[in-house]
């Protein structure tokens, strides 16, 4: 095991003695590297024997299944030793270790449930966050974990966030850890831009790209791509098109035979097209790469929390993911990237990657802080904080699974967390054990786990890719697609040690399931309406016509788009109403709906959305009809109150005041977050509220007036007046403006006649704009410097007035005369 890291010649190496002192200083550390520095393979070597490890072992966290072996191997070829050995990998159901591992590489998850099992990490000395710029959901949380372990248990644990690009100002200051750079060794790229591409030409346009590029340049090409159907079709065309090339594929899914080819320099020395998806942007050093063609697009999960359902998206790539695909072409040497986009489009990527957190699903997140007695997920630290849309989606998702209960984890949770899947997932696995049925649920999770293995052509019955799956088994037939199903079936299977079952499946049971893993994905057909059904989260949803499944009264839905309005089903099982009797519910539902006059009310026999029978409920809970009104108006609520303009001037006064005096807490009273929040204001003045009219009944002003305490009001009158009193001895009407713009006062010209100073509000800070009328009450002038208008604008102005009103007195000495509200007569 003895290495001596500096004899390997790496831009790394020179930051490595830095590194030390730094950890054996303090417990956290940045380490910002360019690609091939060699900051994953050589620093956990150097750190190896430090004192402050005191024989615990180094875990290093990487974002991807391919990085952690590939990297585990090639730290193991440093040692010359088998991996397993001093350094070792583990992920989701492989673990190559040993009682003489020291370092770890693991995927994200993997840390997460360690933490699970020990808080305080025992037995690590060091986590090291590999490639953290990629900002997974994963390692978001796993950080969060670390650093409340390192504050409360253990102040020894040390922290390492490596990556070659970071947001380095905000991760410094959130940490308040220092940061070291490498410079590296990165060869000059030089970066082409050729025209903008779609997502629907990509695959085509880039394979042109490869193949002109293969012309003029020398080396292996590396081709980004966003996803698998556009890496296959590339594939095609560059096997009948390119020749004297080997072509790769490289993404998460394909067996580790074709993953190592695609890195390793061809056998016959040919040159190669390694086309990938954004797998190959880290970590992976890919020999003999020196040309690198970008589409500029990868695909990414994001949860919808208005459906409760995640979708794949092709989305632009951010500025800094660019610059590291680029810089795959100067690693070893000079090279070129050729970017399918134009210069345009380069100015308006973001700076940063998204973080998965903002967009993903977050049940997982919320079930392991609840099992750390975390009930409030915002305290922890965060880099990017989780929204608190889908954080709610997330624990109502969860006590659904039984998982949570008053917002505690359960022992039936627990129970969920150790498992290495997603909690619908696990809540199906467990309750199938419960009911005999393991066999077909581990054939069940393998498949929604995995894509689709037969294709929409062949339905949306997922009991017809169970049936396959089965054949193949028993058959042993040679099919990649279910081979790797099969894989993680087989997995599955021997976590609770069961054998498979290959007989036939019943499609009842198989629907009885997947509502353990989707209870708000039961659907029923909507009467009338042939293949459309109304799913229990009051969603809807549609079949093709000619499926067999379109006439199925009852389904349950494992694969369903999240489109707005009504959503497709891609996946789902036919249901027996029978085996639904335990859901059902008698519930009564209190809603608001304008268009049927107001107010419902009754008693309904449901599941979730469901209505299966309902009667009128004549004497509702008063709290329940407060709270219905209250969600109306939160979407409603600009047309069914009266916002008025003595409304809408009040709203501008006390936002006008809560800019201009940040000091002093004025509310947020813009109609969007009053409407949000109504019901700490407006909920006393909604209890005999029945009918649309009543709502437009509700002095709205006075109670917003009320809503401010007595001090607020009184200061609010004083500081932000309504009217202002003119020389002429009127009160004349100020009007306040959205943004705090300055107030207009309208004002005829002679009412103002002797004033020498513009007016001010907010106890004399602020300045008012003057619009300055004619008698007619045309506007003649506009003026924040009434002093400036006395001495020069107004003897132009004087000359048309006195054209066009010459029964009105046109003083030559405005300073000095006396104002008046209606006609002087000329004498």
């Amino acid at each position: 095991m003895s290495f001596d890291p500096h004899s390997v010649q790496l831009p790394v190496t020179e930051i490595i003695d830095d590194v030390r002192q730094h950890l054996s200083q303090g417990n956290t550390l940045i380490v910002n590297a360019p690609p091939g520095a060699g900051k994953s393979t050589l620093l956990p070597l150097a750190l190896l024997n430090e004192p402050w490890l005191e024989g615990k072992k180094i875990l290093m966290l990487e974002p991807r299944r391919l990085a952690a072996r590939t990297i585990a191997e090639r730290l193991s070829h440093f040692l010359e030793e088998p991996v397993g050995q001093t350094v070792g990998f583990r992920i989701r159901f492989e673990n190559r270790t040993s009682e003489n591992t020291k370092i770890e590489v693991l995927t994200e998850g993997i840390l997460t449930r360690m933490i699970q099992n020990d808080n305080a990490l025992e037995n690590v000395g060091l986590v090291i966050f590999d490639e953290f710029h990629e900002r997974s959901i994963h390692a978001d949380i796993a950080l969060a974990l670390c650093r409340e372990a390192q504050q409360v248990l253990r102040s020894d644990l040390r922290i390492m966030i490596m990556s070659a690009t970071l947001n380095m100002p905000q991760l410094t200051s959130l940490l308040k850890a220092p940061a070291i750079v490498s410079k590296g060794k990165q060869y000059p790229v030089e970066v082409r831009y050729e025209n903008d591409i779609d997502e629907f030409s990509m695959a085509e346009l880039c394979a042109r790209t490869v193949i002109k590029a293969a012309k003029n340049n020398e080396g292996d090409i590396l081709v980004f791509l966003p996803g698998q159907r556009e890496i296959h079709t590339a594939n095609e065309i560059l096997r009948r098109e390119l020749r004297g090339f080997s072509i790769h594929m490289l993404y998460g899914s394909l067996p580790q035979r074709q993953q190592a080819a695609a890195i390793l320099p061809d056998r016959n020395g040919n040159r190669k097209v390694v086309l990938a998806t954004s797998i190959a942007e880290t970590s992976l050093t890919i020999e003999g790469v020196k040309v690198v063609v970008d589409s500029g697009f990868g695909r990414t999960s994001k949860f919808d929390p208005n459906s409760g359902l995640s979708r794949l998206e092709t989305v632009r790539i951010s500025r800094d993911s660019a610059d590291q695909r680029a810089g795959r072409a100067g690693r070893l040497s000079p090279g070129v990237c050729y970017r399918m986009w134009s210069t345009v489009t380069q100015q308006r990527l973001t700076e940063h990657i998204t973080p998965e957190i903002l967009e993903a699903d977050l049940a997982s997140l919320v079930l392991d802080m609840s099992q750390w007695g975390i009930t409030d997920v915002q305290q922890m630290t965060w880099l990017t904080p989780p929204p608190k849309g889908p954080l709610a989606q997330a624990t109502d998702l969860l006590h659904q699974l039984e998982a949570l209960e008053n917002g505690r984890i359960t022992a039936h949770g627990k129970k969920m967390l150790r498992l290495p899947c997603h909690p619908r997932i696990a809540h199906m696995l467990l309750m199938a054990e419960e009911d005999n049925q393991l066999e077909l649920a581990t054939d069940i999770a393998a498949l929604l786990e995995e894509r689709d293995p037969l294709g929409r052509e062949a339905g949306i019955d997922i009991n017809t890719r169970i049936e396959a799956l089965r054949i193949h088994r028993r058959e042993n037939r040679d099919n990649r697609k279910m081979g790797r199903i099969e894989k993680i079936a087989e997995q599955y299977r021997s976590l609770f040690n069961i054998q498979p079952n290959n007989s036939s499946v019943d499609p009842f049971e198989t629907g009885v399931l997947i509502t353990r893993a989707y209870p708000e994905r039961i659907a029923f057909a909507r009467p009338g309406n042939n293949a459309q059904f109304q799913l229990s989260n009051g969603r809807y949803a549609m079949a093709g016509h000619r499926e067999d499944l379109a006439d199925e009264p009852w389904l349950a839905i494992c694969h369903i788009d999240a489109r707005e309005g009504m959503g497709k089903i891609f996946m789902a099982s036919p249901l027996n109403p029978r085996d639904l009797a335990p859901l059902v519910k008698e519930t009564e539902v209190i809603t608001w709906d304008t268009s049927e006059g107001g107010l419902i009310a009754t008693k309904d026999l449901r599941i979730g959305s469901i209505v299966l029978q309902s009667k009128p409920l004549p004497s509702p809970d008063e709290s329940h009809r407060v709270a219905a009104i209250s969600e109306a108006l939160k979407k409603e609520g600009e047309q069914l109150l009266d916002f008025s303009e003595d409304v809408q001037q009040w709203q501008n006064r006390t936002l006008s005041l809560r800019k201009w005096n940040p000091q002093d807490q004025w509310p947020e009273v813009s109609s969007s977050s009053l409407l949000q929040t109504n019901a700490e204001w407006l909920s006393p003045y909604l209890i005999k509220v029945k009918r649309p009219e009543d709502l437009k009944k509700i002095n709205l002003k006075e109670v917003l007036q009320h809503s401010l305490t007595f001090e607020q009001q009184q200061q609010l009158d004083k500081q932000a007046p309504t009217h202002i009193s003119v020389p002429s001895g009127s009160k004349v009407k100020l009007m306040y403006r959205d943004n705090a713009e300055a107030p207009v006062l309208a004002v005829r010209i002679q009412e103002v006649f002797g004033l020498a100073e513009t007016p001010k509000v907010n106890e004399g800070k602020q300045s008012i704009l003057l619009h300055l009328l004619s008698p007619g009450f045309k506007p003649v002038q506009i003026t924040s410097d009434l002093k400036s208008f006395w001495s020069d604008a107004y003897f132009e102005v004087k000359k048309e007035l006195k054209r066009r009103y010459p029964k009105h007195v046109w003083p030559d000495d405005p300073w000095n005369e006396p104002a008046i509200s209606g006609v002087k007569k000329k004498y």
